[in-house]
């Protein structure tokens, strides 16, 4: 079963589309150690595990501790159950070689079923991801933060913003082989969001396609094409702080 299979089938069986973000952020933790970022994420992988499509581990959280966060890492990977994909969040993207290493670490060391990349060196730096058809890629294409308009919003001598060619690419010529990769879009900009699914009507993969949300636009998010999803609903912010619930 390829990871967007996967995805697809998660998303159908518990009828959401809730990708949780496992960041433990110190200002969150009981302790500054690599030991309670872990248990962080264990405690929100127990409470959102019957509810959640994937969660998204951010490798920089635990790369701070140093070998005792990649263990840590490790452990909250293993928490989570096996029918649940995995987003490793760690926007990689090389040369070919160092890429080769990169997919290397993410999906045969740590086991993840997909990871983020950039795509700014372009195909050749993403094929290493790209070219096991059973693991998804998700190319950053239109971030959330402000800074995203310094170079994604470019406006292209076709007229288009780069933001937009980026998509093409991705779905058109990288992903087109074996149609496993998927776009970051962040939810907070609704236009893009717009345009993008115009530009690309189809998705690269048959499975969702991805989009940050720690806002109301998130609202304009849910779709879905062929009783297939389109999109996953990634939300962090706030929800690691909430009382766990008593039956």
């Amino acid at each position: 079963m390829s990871f967007f299979e996967k995805l697809t089938q998660r998303a159908h069986d518990v009828n959401s589309l809730l990708c949780v973000g496992l960041d433990p952020h110190k200002a969150e933790l009981e302790e500054d150690s690599a030991e309670a970022a872990f248990k962080f994420c264990q405690r929100l992988i127990e409470e959102t595990k019957d509810l959640v499509a994937a969660y998204k581990p951010n490798a920089a959280f635990f790369e701070a501790y140093g070998v005792e966060g990649w263990a840590a890492l490790q452990r909250t990977l293993a928490a989570i159950p096996e029918e649940i994909p995995i987003v490793l969040d760690a926007k990689r993207g090389d040369i070919g070689s160092t890429s080769e290493a990169y997919a290397s670490s993410a999906f045969q060391t740590l086991k993840c079923d997909s990871v983020t990349v950039s795509p700014y060196l372009g195909g050749d730096g993403l094929q290493p991801f790209l070219k096991d058809p059973s693991r998804g890629v998700w190319v950053l294409c239109k971030t959330s933060n402000p800074g995203s308009q310094d170079i994604q919003a470019l406006q292209l001598p076709s007229g288009e913003p780069l933001y937009v060619h980026v998509a093409k690419v991705c779905c058109l010529q990288w992903a087109k082989e074996h149609s496993n990769a998927g776009l970051v879009v962040g939810a907070t900009d609704v236009e893009a969001m717009r345009v993008i699914r115009e530009a690309v009507p189809e998705p690269c993969h048959g499975g969702p396609s991805a989009c940050e949300s720690n806002s109301p636009a998130s609202q304009h998010c849910h779709s879905s094409r062929k009783n297939r999803p389109t999109i996953i609903l990634e939300h962090h912010t706030g929800l690691s702080k909430q009382e766990p619930c008593n039956p």
